[in-house]
């Protein structure tokens, strides 16, 4: 299995926790940046253009606090354990296959209940979920085996 070394997981927290909390304020706030402004090269049809490519005025806030969640988070969910063996190997895989299941189940439900505009929060959510649900699963369980093995010497 390929994985980052265990130190990016160090890193990836200090990237995703404090992503997250400015993703929450973004969220509520649609704070956006005004330093953040900038044009950007569109290369689908946008409802002001007509062509296939077109520059397109944007702020760059939520595609900054979004890459550094994802980053953090994969660095996080996808770097070694000090102790990386297969029991570990074996918590991943399945803590990866839960995380998709819920997933799954969540976009299911969002697609039998949230309508309209609503969904496309629904579907940019559930870009994150995968990952958050696998690091929380996966943690759960490296915590729980610790506790075991603690009372097991």
């Amino acid at each position: 299995m390929i994985l980052f070394p265990h130190r990016y997981k160090k890193i990836g927290w200090l990237i995703a926790v404090p992503s997250f909390i400015m993703g929450l304020i973004i969220i509520f706030t649609d704070y956006e940046s005004p330093l953040l402004n900038g044009t950007m090269v569109s290369i689908f049809p946008t409802l002001s253009s007509s062509g296939y490519f077109s520059n397109v005025s944007v702020n760059f806030t939520n595609t900054i606090i979004g890459a550094a969640f994802l980053i953090g988070c994969m660095l996080v969910a996808f770097s070694k354990e000090k102790i990386e063996d297969e029991f570990i190997a074996k918590m991943r895989l399945s803590s990866l296959i839960w995380a998709v299941f819920i997933n799954y189940i969540l976009l299911l439900v969002g697609f039998i209940i949230v309508y309209d505009i609503a969904f496309i929060n629904v579907m940019l959510y559930n870009m994150y979920t995968v990952l958050i649900i696998f690091i929380i699963r996966f943690h759960y369980l490296l915590f729980k085996n610790a506790h075991i093995l603690k009372y097991a010497e």
